[in-house]
């Protein structure tokens, strides 16, 4: 079982990283500069209460546009080392929103687990690629999206934000092939679960 440690890098804020209630939408540029995307994950981990992220399972896909299946590295090993127990991924990164809802709400782990919240990379309608938009967004444990109250938390953390947690050195995940990777850090076991994107949803319709 691979090992790894957790790091705190410095960084600074950035202006605008202010989430409306369909997250935050910026050029792919934008997101892809050195600490951007963490700043904005560290920031909504930060606003969130430790309940809701220690020892948890979170969700983390997308629309799959381009820069997601970057993201969801990033964002995996910034969960590692903020305490996160689990991550389940659609495979290939790929949930709908309301997909995403589904799972929070319906999908019991082998082991009993349930998600306490998600990671949605998605600018819904706006186009995608090199040159166009990325976003994320949060979503709760009722599956719908964060609260203004956890919304403004977050952007006064992205004001503030003097450093964020990584576990660098943990490998990238396989997220095109369903099963479940297992990790070892400070505290304790983490695991990455790869499942199949339709699923959950699927049943849910019947």
């Amino acid at each position: 079982m691979s090992v790894f440690k957790v790091s705190r890098v410095e960084t600074t804020p950035f202006d605008g990283q202010k989430p409306g209630t369909s997250g935050l939408r910026k050029k792919v540029k934008v997101f892809v500069q050195p600490h951007y995307l963490q700043n904005f994950v560290q920031a909504t981990f930060n606003a969130l209460s430790t309940g809701k992220v220690v020892g948890k399972t979170l969700v983390v896909s997308g629309d799959g546009r381009y820069y997601s299946k970057e993201a969801i590295q990033i964002i995996i090993k910034m969960s590692a080392a903020n305490g996160v127990r689990r991550i389940w991924v659609g495979q290939n990164g790929l949930l709908s929103t309301p997909a995403v809802s589904a799972v929070i709400r319906e999908r019991v782990g082998a082991d009993g687990s349930r998600a306490s919240g998600a990671f949605i990379l998605t600018a819904s309608h706006n186009p995608g690629g090199p040159t166009e938009d990325f976003g994320i967004k949060y979503n709760m444990e009722n599956g719908g999206p964060a609260p203004e109250g956890v919304t403004n938390k977050i952007y006064e953390n992205t004001t503030t934000i003097k450093e964020y947690l990584i576990a660098e050195d943990l490998p990238d995940v396989d997220i095109s092939t369903p099963g479940i990777t297992g990790f070892s850090g400070p505290d304790g076991p983490f695991d990455v679960e790869v499942f199949d994107s339709a699923d959950t949803y699927v049943k849910l319709m019947k």
